[in-house]
């Protein structure tokens, strides 16, 4: 696993050996520019858990995260989660955003949305606004997708207009 955290003048690494199991991490977000505002797909990767990884617990993090390794327990985040091919997750993650080409058994949930990227793999229940999916995805689960709160907004806004160009005078 390696963590890598970004400040004004200096960068600390740590850095753990293969099949290293670790409970908890936590890691905070790299300070970022004003004039950077954040998208879904851009940051840096403030952590990487490597493909012969495997880590058992509680991830809690700010950023990007990229997980090539195997993964048991508990992803926390509000920022993105990249998933590589050859990674095996089985966890409950909430993050802002998943992007995914391995294989995940679990409840998922993201604020943002959800790409499944082939040859993906996923087993659970995925709740997020966006879904999407390549051909050569195999997904076996169910996916709940709640409208976002300003989309309910405007299509309200949308059927009282329709309803007042309706009326007859």
């Amino acid at each position: 696993m390696f963590f890598k955290q970004s400040t004004n003048s200096n960068q600390d690494k740590t850095e753990m050996s293969e099949g290293q199991e670790k409970q908890s991490a936590v890691v905070p977000s790299p300070v970022t520019s004003a004039s950077q505002p954040e998208s879904p797909d851009s940051g840096d990767i403030i952590a990487f858990v490597g493909e012969e990884v495997t880590f058992k617990g509680t991830i809690r993090y700010q950023g990007t995260v990229r997980v090539d390794g195997r993964l048991e327990g508990e992803i926390y985040t509000d920022g993105n989660l990249i998933i590589g091919q050859k990674a095996v997750i089985t966890a409950k993650i909430h993050a802002g955003t998943i992007m995914c080409q391995g294989k995940i058994t679990g409840d998922v949930e993201a604020k943002h949305r959800v790409k499944l990227l082939s040859p993906a793999v996923f087993e659970g229940t995925i709740t997020t606004p966006i879904l999407s999916m390549d051909e050569g995805v195999m997904f076996n689960g169910s996916c709940h997708m709640p409208q976002k709160m300003e989309r309910k907004g405007k299509e309200t806004k949308l059927v009282i207009s329709v309803e007042e160009a309706v009326k007859v005078k």
